[in-house]
Order: C-alpha cells, then sequence, then structure tokens
C-alpha cells in the first residue's frame, strides 16, 4: 500500500462515491480508485460470472462497476447515516430498515492511501443476499 491519508480524503471519498454511484458516473466513481486497487464482493462473483468474488485494476474495475450501474435492483438504496474513519480505513452501513422501506444492507469498507480507495469490501445481510440469489 502507498503512503498516508488523512480524515478530509475519507471524507470526501465518503461523499464523491455516493454521489458517483447516484448518478450511475462510471468515470467519477473510477477517478476514486488506485490503479491496482480491487473490490471484493458478492456481487463480483454473481455478475462477472468468476468463481472468486475479487476484481482487481482499472479495467476489471471499469467492466464490474459498468455492471452494477446497469443491474440496480430497486432495493439498492441509499440511505447512510454517517462513517467511520481513522484517516486510513473507512467504513459506514447501509442498514435494511430504511426510512421510506427496507433496502438491502450492506456494510462497506475502504482503505485509501494517497486520496484513492486501494482496497474496497462489501459485506451483505441477509436481506441483501436474497434480493441477489432472486436476480
Amino acid at each position: 500500500m502507498a503512503g498516508a491519508t488523512n480524515q478530509q480524503d475519507a471524507e470526501r471519498i465518503y461523499r464523491l462515491w455516493d454521489d458517483a454511484l447516484g448518478k450511475k458516473d462510471l468515470e467519477a466513481s473510477l477517478s476514486l480508485y488506485a490503479d491496482d486497487a480491487s473490490i471484493e464482493s458478492p456481487l463480483v462473483q454473481h455478475l462477472m460470472k468468476t468463481k472468486e468474488g475479487i476484481v482487481q485494476g482499472k479495467d476489471n474495475l471499469r467492466k464490474f462497476i459498468a455492471l452494477v450501474f446497469a443491474t440496480n435492483p430497486p432495493q439498492r438504496k441509499r440511505f447512510r447515516t454517517g462513517f467511520f474513519t481513522d484517516g486510513r480505513v473507512i467504513t459506514w452501513e447501509y442498514p435494511r430498515a430504511a426510512p421510506d422501506g427496507d433496502q438491502m444492507e450492506l456494510v462497506e469498507v475502504m482503505e485509501i492511501a494517497d486520496g484513492l480507495i486501494w482496497r474496497h469490501r462489501v459485506y451483505w445481510g441477509w436481506y441483501a443476499l436474497n434480493v441477489l440469489k432472486q436476480s
């Protein structure tokens, strides 16, 4: 992993990543990742039809994130209430119970270096996994 980061980088990534997700802006989302970044999630295995749930490198991230934006189910909402960070790792939850009904419950964990996401992991709850199984 590269150099250090700080609280401002974590907050910036938290805000910009959600904005790119909401707009389904592939270039904006990719600009937040380091060239050798990885994403680890059950959705990788599902959408990319791979044995492992990890994609690595910008070219693979581009393919995966494009598929995510193209297949986003209505239960994938974006209600969240804040984040935790030590300036190097940022994490937040999308809780199942949201103000406008159930949403896919996920926990996002991002390791940040030099102002970019270096490693991104997404942990899924039971409701989200059931949505995935039905798709």
